[in-house]
């Protein structure tokens, strides 16, 4: 018994109870419930709070059979946003032309994601990359905003926490309409500038308004160049000339497309069978310049009949505006006068749940000279197309458009030159995800497939 207390027994035994003893205490402070809960990615972050509720979600990025897949080709559903944004090239032209892409690591001002989610002057307004995104909805908060562009300073990594994630429950909203800055008028004898007024736009709502207004002009007059600016959340803005010059709508009168109970305005309807295409855009920005010795001519005490078209999806009233410049130019600097080119196919027959493309010809009755093509059609249209039909080029391909909202404008530096009895075809591809076959109409259910442009008649 006394071999047994030797004191360095005694020491082996006391280190094996303290040993014995801590592995216990840190068994203790392991079990699962006191266990720190991981802290998400950066990115996990951005997907789950402002890339999924706020872009995918509300169909617009959900996946490649939305029907506003063909103009931006992004889903951002979880699993695939990271992918497809991060090193990608965008859809948009203008920032392609520009070097950005959606994301590029390091570099948030050459990241479109950026521009797209800002609504803030700088980010559209001289770079025409298009309206802030969600289009209609409500805006990011301004630390949402700085959350993403300190995610991509940091390197848009697709893990890691690089960002303080707070920024992501700050309240302050990010540019307020009564921020936005009105379009500088052209100079004295340089131009004229129309202003469609402030309006309201009431929660849940799109709203589409006419006003015929004067340019103001007292005799005829050249046009070269022409600049449009709207606040956010503008659909389209358009300038048409009349058919009928017999039967004009009241100046300066409102007339909306919509009554308050969401029926349509006939009477209203009725008048846009009147319009001539003459300047437009479906960005909130747009400065157009035509080619040199070239210009519209405008004659005399004209107007135009401005169209307006704003979607609210927030529950608080909106605010519309737009403005439109036209700068003029001397006679003796036009070499050639532009006429302008609408040609409408209004037998569209889309059925539900459908992929199809339906082609019309245009047949010219003279030989004729294009300097600029556009397009335009509602959200179905998936991809839009203008090929020649006879003559040496037939077949050709000259535009193609693959955005409905922010249609291509092209401007030929050697004139498409078209000889009497040949033609262009437009090739509209629209993919119809709805349940419902859709026709050709005014509203953005229906759809449209016009060719505009410029041209001159030889």
């Amino acid at each position: 018994m006394k071999d047994f207390f030797h004191p360095i027994r005694l020491s082996l035994l006391g280190a094996l109870g303290l040993g014995l003893l801590v592995a216990s205490c840190q068994k203790s402070d392991d079990t699962p419930d006191e266990q720190p809960a991981p802290v998400a990615s950066s990115f996990e972050q951005l997907q789950r709070r402002i890339l999924t509720p706020t872009c995918a979600t509300s169909g617009c990025h959900s996946s490649e059979s939305d029907a506003m897949f063909s103009q931006h080709r992004l889903v951002l559903a979880a699993g695939v946003g990271y992918k497809n944004l991060v090193g990608v090239a965008p859809a948009n032209s203008t920032a392609k032309a520009n070097g950005l892409m959606r994301v590029k690591p390091f570099a948030s001002q050459e990241s479109l994601l950026y521009h797209k989610l800002n609504a803030a002057a700088g980010h559209h307004s001289g770079a025409n990359y298009g309206n802030p995104m969600p289009l209609g909805g409500e805006l990011l908060t301004v630390g949402q905003i700085e959350f993403v562009r300190r995610w991509i300073e940091a390197g848009a990594p697709q893990t890691g926490s690089v960002v303080d994630s707070t920024l992501l429950d700050d309240k302050t909203p990010s540019t307020p309409s009564e921020n936005f800055e009105a379009l500088k008028a052209p100079a004295a004898g340089a131009g004229f500038q129309i202003h469609l007024e402030p309006f309201t736009v009431v929660p849940n709502f799109e709203r589409e308004l006419f006003v015929r207004k004067s340019i103001g002009n007292t005799k005829p007059v050249y046009v070269n160049r022409y600049e449009i600016k709207m606040r956010p959340n503008s659909h389209h803005f358009l300038a048409y000339t009349y058919r009928d010059n017999d039967k004009l709508p009241t100046i300066n009168q409102i007339r909306d497309l919509r009554n308050p109970d969401n029926s349509y305005n006939l009477e209203t309807a009725l008048s846009m069978q009147n319009h001539i295409y003459f300047v437009g855009s479906q960005a909130p920005y747009t400065d157009f310049t035509f080619p040199e010795g070239t210009a519209l001519l405008v004659p005399a005490n004209a107007t135009l009949d401005l169209n307006s078209h704003y979607v609210n999806k927030t529950a608080t009233p909106i605010t519309g505006e737009a403005y439109v410049n036209l700068y003029t130019v001397d006679e003796s600097k036009v070499k050639t006068v532009m006429k302008i080119m609408d040609f409408t196919n209004t037998n569209l027959n889309i059925p539900a749940k459908t992929r199809v493309t339906i082609s019309k010809t245009f047949t010219m009755s003279r030989p004729i000279k294009i300097l600029v093509l556009t397009s335009h059609s509602h959200k179905l249209g998936e991809k839009f197309v203008v090929r020649i039909k006879g003559g040496a080029r037939d077949g050709e391909v000259v535009y193609t458009s693959t955005s409905w909202e922010h249609p291509e404008i092209t401007t030929y530096k050697t004139p498409i030159e078209l000889a009497k009895g040949e033609a262009i075809v437009s090739e509209i591809t629209y993919n119809n995800t709805t349940d419902k076959d859709v026709k050709w109409g005014l509203t953005s259910e229906d759809e449209m497939g016009i060719v505009f442009g410029y041209y001159l008649e030889e």
